[in-house]
């Protein structure tokens, strides 16, 4: 499985977060490329538990049984996902600040490694260990990344 822990997905992650431009088009979704990243960067904090939503309803009843299924495989998620309202990036961001912010979050979660992840419950998912935080990282990168077509 891809994961944040491996250095050739981090290296990869970066490439890619490179290719984004302030007028990338996205393909699905609301958000701009600026926002996007700034919103992969708190989907980062929530995972050191720099952020930490409280559980959503939804999630407690049903976030078992999909993380089961959402952190399986290397499928990548699917388009116009619910997020968590602490993850909504409103306004406008600078791409280049919010890139550099990114791939440092990205640097120190790598680098710190399973000791990086929260105990904290996701909101939607609840309980992950650090195996599943890392993941669900790649696997989110790869969905907002994707939504820009890099």
């Amino acid at each position: 499985m891809k994961n944040m822990f491996e250095a050739v997905c981090v290296e990869e992650i970066k490439g890619r977060l490179e290719q984004l431009k302030p007028d990338s088009k996205r393909l699905w979704g609301t958000m701009n490329a600026a926002q996007a990243v700034a919103h992969c960067s708190a989907g980062i904090e929530m995972a050191t538990g720099d952020i930490c939503p409280p559980r959503a309803l939804i999630g407690r009843l049903l976030g078992p049984m999909i993380k089961t299924k959402a952190l399986a495989n290397d499928e990548p998620m699917r388009k116009n996902s619910p997020t968590a309202k602490e993850l909504i990036v409103p306004g406008e961001r600078d791409l280049e600040t919010e890139r550099k912010r990114l791939a440092g979050l990205i640097d120190h979660f790598y680098a710190t490694g399973p000791q990086a992840c929260t105990a904290h419950p996701h909101a939607f998912f609840g309980p992950l260990l650090p195996d599943e935080w890392a993941i669900l990282m790649y696997k989110h990168l790869d969905h907002h990344l994707r939504q820009f077509g890099v």
